[in-house]
């Protein structure tokens, strides 16, 4: 049964807005929550299959490899062919894949269907929220993305402590056959209840050779970090993985800079606002990443958790996000992002050292309690304005972009993290089930995570502090061009669209290991794309 909905004309309170909703929380969600749960199986994962440090971090790089790569292109896709039609696949996929991770009989299997389900999360992340913005009449949508923001903040707070219940129930291997259900009805709700959509102005060819070269980069640059350390740098392996990551990055950034529709496009990064809060995102998320692959395994393996313990020792980082995020976002706006995106990064570092501390015997209320909620409010004092801070900084016509080039240099920044920290804090082999070899390494990635944070806040001081300022929509009054064009019949789009779209500062949808969902500002919705050649308002 397929939806006979138009795009544009669901209303609020209807069962098409509860059907609208249900895909898009499911979809969202079942991704979400997989990425938590992953890193809460590690340990059981390696013990089942003998598997190396190395193993494990292909487990999670292979996953965030596909995504990272394929995720800019991906909600073009949906843009171009079918917003409904690119999510269905992208569900359809990352069901089928947990299948595979699910009956994998080995790391390698697992790896090569982490991989495969990282190409689902690419095809279905983007398309959550595009879908409630073309599927909602103007006046309801604000609810609904409200909505859609409330209820998957409850998934991801949740998401721990139910990933560690279902490792400890029966396996790791639940941890991915519960995307299954949740993929099925999520098929059943998108068909039945999600209208179509696209943009039927959307010109020329999707990048595709832009999505295979930077794969290929990403692809040989993780190859060489994982396994450089174990093999050495001058193995054959190693050294071809290097000459593929230099030369398909390098043949990637000539080809977006040739191109006449890229990925990327060259002038977002003309802007040093832009520039600065990319490379924050990319050192802080890679400090983020690295402390949660290792928090699961030294609470686990070091201090003798179960696999539920160690998902609820985290939950106060998501509550803490869920209740203040949004709040962090209209503080920026109103008194700028620098000062937050400076101060942010340096409490979790604060939080970092602390974290040291987690050794063997320690206790959670005097030890781990209080490192996590230093961690989790320098988590919602930085992430929010962030990602508000790279949509206000670049051009009106670039909004999208931005925001998926922001996601995808954050996902790139734990993907490296991933790669690099274990080797640069000494582990190694079989030294993650080792609780005297893990703490070891696990304060001294204390130290190093807690370096990069230093690092983002300082690049932070070259952020302008206004920048949020212009994101708010003008007066009537200060824009003469309206007065000398006058059209009654037509009023602005920015007019009508102020009361439903958030501000660039709100943050819609927050997680730890990514960055916040933000929609479009209320004065860049658009009725056409522009043509080449056009500048930006």
């Amino acid at each position: 049964m397929t939806s006979s909905l138009i795009q544009g004309e669901v209303r609020w309170g209807s069962p098409a807005a509860r059907g609208v909703l249900a895909a898009t929380i499911l979809g969202s969600g079942m991704a979400f929550l997989d990425g938590t749960v992953v890193n809460i199986a590690l340990p059981r994962i390696g013990e089942e299959f003998d598997a190396s440090l190395s193993g494990l971090q292909w487990i999670l790089d292979g996953y965030l490899l596909s995504l990272a790569a394929l995720i800019l292109i991906a909600g073009s896709l949906g843009d171009r062919y079918g917003r409904r039609r690119i999510f269905l696949l992208g569900v359809a996929w990352f069901g089928v894949s947990s299948v595979l991770c699910g009956l994998a009989v080995s790391t390698e299997m697992l790896v090569v269907s982490r991989v495969l389900q990282g190409i689902g999360g690419a095809l279905l992340t983007p398309g959550s929220l595009a879908i409630i913005q073309s599927s909602f009449v103007r006046a309801d949508r604000a609810r609904a993305i409200g909505a859609w923001s409330g209820l998957g903040g409850i998934a991801g707070a949740i998401g721990p402590l139910v990933g560690g219940a279902l490792v400890q129930l029966w396996s790791w291997r639940l941890a991915f056959l519960v995307n299954v259900p949740i993929a099925l009805l999520c098929v059943w709700f998108t068909r039945r209840f999600v209208p179509e959509s696209c943009d039927r102005t959307m010109g020329g060819h999707p990048d595709i050779w832009g999505s295979v070269l930077g794969a290929l980069g990403l692809a040989g640059v993780t190859a060489a970090l994982v396994e450089g350390p174990g093999r050495g740098f001058a193995d054959p392996l190693v050294l071809g993985s290097v000459v593929v990551g230099v030369v398909g990055l390098a043949s990637f950034v000539v080809l977006q800079r040739r191109q006449r529709d890229p990925l990327v496009p060259p002038d977002l990064f003309v802007n040093r606002t832009f520039v600065v809060s990319n490379a924050l995102t990319f050192v802080v998320y890679a400090a983020l990443s690295g402390v949660m692959m290792l928090f699961v395994l030294q609470l686990q393996t070091s201090l003798g958790y179960s696999p539920t313990a160690a998902g609820l020792a985290g939950l106060p980082i998501s509550v803490l996000m869920l209740l203040l995020s949004a709040r962090s976002g209209k503080a920026a706006q109103r008194f700028g992002p620098r000062w937050f995106l400076v101060i942010g990064p340096m409490i979790i570092a604060v939080a970092m050292i602390m974290y040291t501390g987690m050794t063997p015997g320690a206790s959670y209320l005097l030890v781990v309690l209080p490192a996590t909620v230093v961690f989790g409010l320098g988590l919602v004092t930085v992430v929010a304005p962030v990602t508000a801070t790279v949509l206000a900084a670049a051009a009106d016509r670039h909004a999208g972009v931005a925001s998926g080039v922001n996601n995808a240099i954050a996902r790139t920044g734990g993907l490296l993290a991933v790669a690099v920290l274990p080797a640069a804090a000494g582990l190694s082999g079989a030294a993650y089930a080792d609780p005297v070899a893990l703490t070891a390494g696990w304060q001294m990635a204390m130290w190093l995570c807690a370096g990069l944070c230093v690092v983002g806040g300082l690049l932070a001081l070259g952020v302008r502090n206004d920048v949020l300022e212009s994101a708010v929509p003008e007066p009537r009054a200060a824009e003469p061009a309206a007065a000398e064009q006058p059209s009654p019949a037509e009023p602005e789009p920015a007019v009508a669209a102020a009361p439903e779209a958030p501000r660039p500062g709100d943050c819609m949808s927050c997680g730890i290991l990514t960055p916040p969902t933000h929609i479009v500002p209320a004065r860049n919705i658009p009725v056409a794309s522009p043509r080449p050649g056009d500048t930006a308002a």
